[in-house]
């Protein structure tokens, strides 16, 4: 953001190795690096826009003082619940507040608590791996279940009315853009012929009935990924997200974003380098780059 970003951090402990937050339900990645970049003030309050299992929120909470607070948001029941268990002590001390949502609502989530202006706030984008290891869950390709990958299983539409209603320009546009996915075209025609699908293997199977032996590996990672991408609105959600994050970061917060493939990546770094989705950087009449942005890392970690 703009404004004094601090550049030198007060100690914030001895954090060793990240694997010290992870729990059964998930292990949170970079977690040393997110908490020396975040915090900028020790008796702030952070945001943690995906909560998972509360590890980073774990370890931002050791890292503040006993009057900093985190606030931890998942749309996914089960991770509300998980992390409110593991952190019953600081909710009940009044540090750590779960909201169950989705994080492109923060602005107005916070504000229902009575938080208008935050310290930090970090993402850490995708599955985590208890949604990957519950077969009921429908995101892994590896395991068999219902063809669901629903982050909130309160939304109407799962993978499967989804891939059973689209046309097949729909299924193609999907695999394409979210998948990166070649011969797209191919495995949605020969997705709509093995309708109806009602689990991940039927899925699966139709993916092997399309794609070659020795790629059908990294296909059906692609293909699972675009319809989860597509079920969960995920690309919508961190661009409404990232341009909400400017009206609740004070002057001098900061935002960490962990992302995964290209297509979050590449929304991410052009909005932290030109405070747009284009990547256009606009100058004022002195040559000085228009973006509420300052980039603490010239590359990313």
């Amino acid at each position: 953001m703009s404004g004094d970003i601090h550049e030198n951090l007060s100690a914030v402990g001895d954090l060793e190795h990240p694997r010290r937050f992870a729990s059964g339900y998930h292990a949170p990645v970079l977690c040393h690096a997110v908490i020396k970049g975040l915090i900028t003030t020790k008796d702030g309050v952070y945001v943690d826009g995906t909560l998972g299992g509360g590890g980073h929120s774990a370890a931002l909470l050791e890292a503040l003082d006993k009057n900093g607070r985190v606030v931890g948001i998942d749309r996914d029941q089960e991770a509300i619940e998980a992390a409110q268990s593991r952190l019953s002590a600081d909710v009940d001390a009044g540090r750590f507040l779960a909201i169950r949502g989705n994080f492109e609502e923060m602005e107005h989530l916070l504000n229902e608590t009575g938080t208008t202006q935050v310290d930090g706030i970090m993402l850490d984008l995708g599955v985590s791996s208890h949604q990957l290891d519950r077969a009921e869950r429908g995101f892994s390709h590896r395991l068999e279940g219902p063809l669901d990958m629903r982050m909130n299983t309160e939304d109407r539409e799962d993978a499967a009315v989804l891939l059973n209603s689209w046309s097949e320009s729909e299924i193609t546009r999907v695999l394409r853009q979210f998948g990166e996915q070649p011969g797209a075209r191919r495995i949605a025609r020969k997705i709509i012929s093995c309708r109806p699908l009602e689990s991940t293997n039927d899925l699966v199977d139709a993916v092997r009935q399309s794609v070659p032996g020795h790629k059908a590996g990294k296909a059906l990672a692609r293909i699972f990924q675009a319809v989860r991408i597509a079920v969960n609105w995920e690309l919508d959600s961190l661009e409404r997200v990232l341009k909400g994050s400017e009206s609740l970061l004070r002057a001098g917060a900061r935002i960490a974003v962990i992302s995964y493939h290209s297509l979050e990546d590449r929304r991410v770094k052009r909005f932290f380098r030109s405070g747009n989705f284009e990547g256009v950087v606009q100058r004022d009449i002195y040559g000085e780059k228009l973006s509420p942005w300052r980039e603490l890392t010239r590359r990313p970690m």
